[in-house]
């Protein structure tokens, strides 16, 4: 596992290097000019361009992108140009709001989507199943901002029972933090739930055809204990492929969702640094992002090896 692992991490450099590249490009590449958002209406070209210098951006365009790898490489992924602070303390200031969304979101739609999938291969055929397979058909069908609209219409505004926007820690308050925390949640993790429960449904019905099924059947063992214990421990392994990519669906869908819920996360960040062209922070949170994505993966694969004891990474 410990040679898996270095393996993995060392492998992980030259695909964050082809993302920082990407990233630095299309960046620069996209229409606008952060120097106008600092100048004057009326500037003239020469005052464009003395904010053009004052930013850096009046070198050519590979010497801007030798200058920022080797910035990145020392550990200095630049500064805002709007706030002027280092990005690298915004992003990880966002950090934390967007992974208690993200992680929310997979245990909703986890906590939800195995026993529903469970449940409907079990009740193959039947109304149950049916039932079951057309809400899993409605999840992967709504985009996550139109639902979150629609919650936010029904139960912020009409209802009042949950907040349409904003943030509270769990440590500050913890009623608070769930209250202000249950939309976007649910919007985001509704169509990781319908995935996770199409996959748990499709790897159910192929175990519970196996020989070694009917023999604990048969041996008289507990329902509970031969679902659980025997048939889905060992259909397990697509359900973590699937929530692996569910995951990774969950970082980029959060910057809509948190664009809806005025949410203060990654996501706002992002979209706010674009819409501003501040180049150094789009680039640095679409690389971390990209990073933490990996990481997720990674996570993943050891989770294999942790519910499948056959699968084994040393070799």
């Amino acid at each position: 596992m410990t040679k898996f692992l270095i393996t993995r991490l060392v492998g992980m450099l030259p695909t964050a290097l082809i993302v920082g590249i990407v990233t630095f490009f299309l960046v620069h590449l996209s229409p606008g000019d952060p120097a106008a958002f600092f100048a004057a209406p009326d500037a003239t070209e020469i005052e464009l361009e003395r904010v053009r210098a004052r930013l850096g951006l009046d070198q050519p365009l590979l010497l801007q992108f030798f200058y920022w790898i080797r910035s990145v490489l020392q550990g200095d992924l630049g500064v805002s140009f709007f706030s002027a602070e280092p990005v690298l303390g915004l992003f990880l200031r966002a950090l934390p709001a967007t992974l208690y969304l993200t992680f929310a979101s997979l245990l909703i739609g986890t906590v939800i989507a195995i026993p529903m999938g469970v449940l409907a291969a079990l009740k193959h055929n039947t109304w149950i199943d049916n039932l079951l397979t057309i809400l899993v058909l409605i999840g992967m069908s709504l985009p996550h901002f139109w639902l979150g609209m629609l919650l936010v219409l029904l139960f912020a505004i009409n209802l009042g029972w949950f907040p349409a926007q904003g943030f509270v820690r769990p440590e500050v308050d913890a009623v608070a933090s769930l209250r202000h925390i249950a939309l976007p949640a649910i919007a985001l993790g509704y169509s990781s739930a319908a995935l996770i429960a199409r996959m748990a449904r499709s790897s159910m019905l192929d175990i519970l055809n196996h020989d070694y099924v009917r023999t604990a059947r048969s041996k008289g063992l507990r329902n509970r204990v031969v679902i659980w214990k025997h048939a889905f421990v060992n259909a397990a392994n697509p359900v973590l492929t699937v929530i692996g990519l569910t995951l990774v669906e969950l970082i980029s869908g959060a910057i809509v969702i948190e664009t809806v819920f005025n949410y203060p996360g990654i996501g706002r960040l992002v979209v706010n640094a674009v819409l501003r062209n501040d180049y150094p922070l789009v680039q640095a949170s679409l690389l971390l992002t990209a990073i933490l994505i990996m990481i997720a993966n990674l996570l993943i694969d050891i989770g294999y090896a942790l519910f499948d004891p056959r699968i084994r990474y040393e070799s």
